[in-house]
């Protein structure tokens, strides 16, 4: 039986959710993607106008539904479109860090970068690195619904 758990844990691919702001990371993915940078096809990109309108509920909802890691990207401190979204990001992530930790789940699981528009092999190191470090963290059993 042991031998079953172990290529079930083979077989198991980390789900990671990606909010990228409109102006530089998803910018940046896109270029990625225009490059053909290879990156692994873990990572699903939800676009949103500032990293700084994550709402907390869009992370819980996310890890709700099955998601193992989620990643906020936005533009670099000093240069967001909207002045200070990522700065209210940045307090927001610092702060569920602590809550993950509060409530049990690996606060490695939400992460948090700063990538421009003309930055796509960062991007793409980005993505490969979460993916990495969610795949040896294993799959996520906490906040699941239990329709899972």
């Amino acid at each position: 039986m042991s031998v079953k758990s172990s290529d079930a844990q083979e077989a198991w691919e980390p789900k990671i959710l990606a909010f990228c702001c409109n102006w530089c990371s998803y910018a940046g993915a896109d270029l990625a993607g225009l490059n053909r940078t290879q990156q692994p096809p873990n990572v699903r990109i939800i676009r949103v106008p500032c990293s700084g309108r994550v709402d907390p509920q869009f992370i819980m909802r996310a890890f709700q539904d099955g998601v193992d890691g989620v990643l906020v990207a936005g533009c670099h401190p000093g240069d967001c479109h909207y002045s200070t979204g990522n700065f209210f990001a940045r307090r927001r992530f610092l702060l569920f860090q602590r809550i993950f930790d509060y409530i049990g789940i690996d606060p490695g699981r939400l992460q948090n970068r700063w990538i421009s528009g003309a930055e796509g092999d960062k991007f793409a190191a980005t993505v490969s690195k979460v993916t990495e470090d969610i795949r040896a963290l294993g799959p996520n059993r906490k906040l699941r619904d239990e329709h899972e």
